[in-house]
C-alpha cells in the first residue's frame, strides 16, 4: 500500500511546479471560503474589471490612451449601475409588493381551478391528489412566507451592504483596470521563473472565462428583454418582474428554466385561468427557452465549455452550496478550471508547454 501511495505521489507531484500550483489552488480555496463575505466587494470588483478589460483593450488598440479608456469604460459601468438602481429597481420593487399584496387572491383562484379538474378530467386527477397538491404548496408557501420574514429582520443590514458596495466597487473596479500591468506582475513576482504549467492552464482558461462571463451576461439581457417583450405584449402581469426572473435563470442550467416556470404559470393561471392566453403564455415561453437552448446558448459558448451535463449539474450543486448565487453562476467556469488543471497536469515525464501551434 505505501509504494502504491509513494508511486502515485512521484507520478502526480514530482515536479516541483505541480506543488507550487496544487499549494496555489488549495490556497485561494481557502482564502476564498474563509473570508468570501469580508473581501466580497473585491471579488466582485475583480470580475467586473475582468469583463470590462476586453472593452478597455479595444479603445486602447484603437488609439485612445490608456487612462481615457478605463475612465469612459468606468463611466459607461457607473450609468448603467445607477440606471439599473433609480430607474429599473423602483419598478420591479413596485411589482414585487404589488403581487405580494394580491397574493391571497391568486392562491383562491388557484385553489378554485386546481379543485375543478377532476370534474374536467377525471381520468387524470382526482379530489384526494388534488388535496394533496394545495397541502403541499400551503406548506411551501409557509416556508416561503417565514424567509421572507427572517430577510425583512436584516434589511438595515442589507442596506448597509449595498451602500458599501456601491462605494467600494466602482473604485477597485477603476484601479484593478488603470494597474493591470502592475498587479499581474506582483502576483507574477511570487511565481516560480519556471511555469510552463500555470501558463499551460492559464492559456486554456483565459479566453474560455472571458467568453464564458460575457456570453452568460449577453444571454442575460437577451432572454431577460425578450421574456419582458413577450409577457408585455400578451397583456400579462408583472411583465417587468418575471422577465428579470427569467433572465436570471439562465445562470443555472437545467434547471433555473424549470424553476421560473412555476411562476409564469401561476401568474398566467390566476391572470386568465384555463384559456386560450394561458396555453398561448406557455407555448411563447416554451419558445423562448427551446430559443435560447438550441440557438443563443451554442452561438455564444460554442467554443467555450465542453462539459458533460452531469459535471455542470454537480458544479453547480457543489458550488452553490459553498458560496450561493456566485458560486452556481460560477460553476462553470470553475468546472471548467479543474478540468484545465486536470488535462494540463504532469504525468510521469509528460512534458509541459505552450500549445504547439500548427
Amino acid at each position: 500500500m505505501i509504494s502504491v501511495l509513494r508511486n502515485w505521489f512521484q507520478r502526480y507531484f514530482s515536479n516541483e511546479e505541480a506543488v507550487v500550483l496544487f499549494v496555489v489552488l488549495v490556497g485561494s480555496f481557502a482564502i476564498i471560503l474563509t473570508t468570501g463575505g469580508i473581501l466580497g466587494p473585491v471579488f466582485v470588483s475583480v470580475v467586473l474589471a475582468f469583463l470590462m478589460q476586453g472593452l478597455v483593450t479595444l479603445l486602447t488598440a484603437r488609439g485612445v490612451p490608456h487612462m481615457l479608456s478605463v475612465s469612459l469604460v468606468v463611466t459607461i459601468f457607473m450609468s448603467f449601475l445607477f440606471a439599473l438602481i433609480f430607474l429599473l429597481f423602483p419598478l420591479v420593487w413596485g411589482q414585487v409588493i404589488s403581487l405580494f399584496g394580491e397574493l391571497p387572491r391568486m392562491l383562491e383562484k388557484g385553489r378554485a381551478l386546481l379543485q375543478a379538474l377532476p370534474e374536467e378530467y377525471p381520468e387524470l386527477v382526482n379530489e384526494v391528489q388534488i388535496e394533496s397538491w394545495i397541502g403541499m404548496a400551503g406548506k411551501e408557501l409557509g416556508s416561503l412566507g417565514q424567509w421572507a420574514l427572517s430577510n425583512s429582520m436584516s434589511t438595515i443590514t442589507n442596506i448597509v451592504s449595498l451602500l458599501i458596495y456601491l462605494i467600494l466597487v466602482p473604485i477597485l473596479v477603476f484601479f484593478f483596470l488603470k494597474d493591470k500591468d502592475v498587479i499581474t506582475s506582483w502576483f507574477s513576482s511570487m511565481l516560480p521563473r519556471q511555469r510552463g504549467l500555470m501558463s499551460k492552464v492559464w492559456w486554456e482558461m483565459d479566453a474560455q472565462i472571458a467568453n464564458y462571463i460575457r456570453g452568460k451576461a449577453i444571454e442575460i439581457l437577451v432572454v431577460g428583454s425578450a421574456s419582458y417583450a413577450v409577457f408585455a405584449l400578451m397583456g400579462l402581469n408583472y411583465a417587468i418582474l418575471l422577465g428579470i426572473l427569467v433572465g436570471l435563470s439562465v445562470i443555472i442550467p437545467y434547471v433555473g428554466a424549470a424553476v421560473v416556470t412555476v411562476p409564469v404559470a401561476m401568474i398566467g393561471a390566476s391572470q386568465w385561468g384555463w384559456t386560450s392566453e394561458f396555453f398561448y403564455l406557455m407555448m411563447a415561453y416554451g419558445i423562448i427557452q427551446a430559443l435560447d437552448g438550441n440557438v443563443l446558448v451554442p452561438f455564444l459558448f460554442s467554443e467555450v465549455v465542453n462539459l458533460h451535463p452531469v459535471a455542470i449539474i454537480v458544479a453547480v450543486l457543489f458550488f452553490g452550496s459553498i458560496w450561493g448565487l456566485w458560486g452556481v453562476f460560477f460553476a462553470i467556469p470553475l468546472a471548467t478550471l479543474i478540468q484545465a488543471v486536470l488535462n494540463a497536469w504532469p504525468r510521469g515525464n509528460s512534458s509541459i508547454g505552450p500549445p504547439i501551434e500548427e
